[in-house]
């Protein structure tokens, strides 16, 4: 047994030895706790001062906000006595949770893992809820046992990695744009598009899938972190020249926005419908006086028509039919 263990042993030794003389159930739980705290540091100091001692390493994976699993290895023939899982930060490390024998270590969490963390001793894995942008790191899995064959107690280290990811909101793309002439004096289109992105994590750039690399001229980049959930917001604008019709949407990290045609060709440019438009009112107008113009004449016509009839009967004959 090194150094490290002789102390260890000594340690909680002189705690178990105080613990008998002390009745009061108070003391008694002052004590343990006095005990299991002491435990921890030892093991803290021997563990980083044997950093040699690391297993491979797992990566995992978390979604902000959402739960993460770390699941240390474990054989079931053999007894175990300690847990515990730490945080690797500036080159020191952090207790996270744990347990040692038959009590829990949470309370010894710092405050950013109080309430956060739950150990499962069956399966030798730990629970963090609410997972944070600020939990990515390195994390250790620390496992004290006692080996089944010959009871030699033995110490296994697992490194684990959490990745934290963030899914970007679903991009809003925007287009403006304007007649252009080409040097060969053809007619083109020069297109300008913005596409804007939120809440994603970690930091990505804009793709623009569907056009030519070559074409594009960025007009404008910008990134920019949440101070408060360190996630990102993506915007980027650029130029496009085009003469076909050409179908554009951009893509944040795997969010794709809606799909829009730029550079479509028009059939009738706006002055010559508005000429076609003005010609069909005319000809309407034009139809319109001609029908009335008609109506009166053919009332005029009847009329005169009356009053010539009226003059060729006698006067006799009126004043009889009156």
């Amino acid at each position: 047994m090194n150094t490290g263990d002789d102390i260890n042993s000594l340690s909680l030794s002189v705690c178990v030895g105080e613990l008998f003389l002390f009745r009061d159930s108070d003391e008694e739980d002052m004590k343990k706790q006095v005990c299991s705290l002491l435990a921890l540091v030892m093991t803290l100091v021997r563990v980083t001062a044997t950093t040699d001692d690391n297993g491979p390493r797992v990566n995992i994976t978390a979604v902000l906000g959402h739960t993460a699993t770390f699941k240390c290895p474990q054989d079931p023939s053999n007894v175990v006595t300690r847990l515990y899982i730490q945080r690797v930060k500036d080159s020191s490390e952090i207790f996270v949770d744990g347990f040692y024998l038959n009590k829990q270590m949470n309370s010894y969490s710092r405050p950013e893992y109080l309430n956060r963390t739950k150990v499962n001793r069956a399966d030798l894995s730990m629970e963090m809820t609410n997972v944070s942008v600020s939990d990515e790191g390195l994390y250790k899995c620390v496992i004290f046992y006692v080996k089944a064959e010959d009871s030699t107690p033995s110490k296994d280290i697992l490194e684990i990695y959490l990745k934290v990811t963030a899914k970007y909101s679903v991009p809003i793309i925007e287009e403006e744009c304007s007649e252009r002439k080409n040097g060969d004096g053809t007619a083109g289109k020069s297109c300008q598009l913005s596409c804007s992105s939120m809440g994603g994590y970690p930091q990505s750039a804009v793709r623009w899938p569907e056009l030519n690399l070559s074409l594009i001229s960025v007009v404008h980049n910008e990134s920019s972190e949440d101070l408060s959930s360190k996630t990102w917001t993506i915007n980027q604008t650029i130029t496009y020249n085009c003469n076909h019709p050409t179908n554009v949407s951009c893509d944040v990290d795997g969010a794709v926005s809606r799909t829009i045609t730029i550079c479509e060709t028009e059939s009738f440019s706006v002055k010559v419908i508005a000429a076609i438009i003005c010609v069909l009112v005319f000809v309407l107008l034009f139809l319109l006086i001609f029908v009335v113009m008609k109506l009166c004449f053919r009332r005029c016509r009847t009329g005169n028509q009356r009053d010539a009839e009226n003059a060729d009967v006698p006067l006799a004959l009126r004043a009889s039919e009156t």
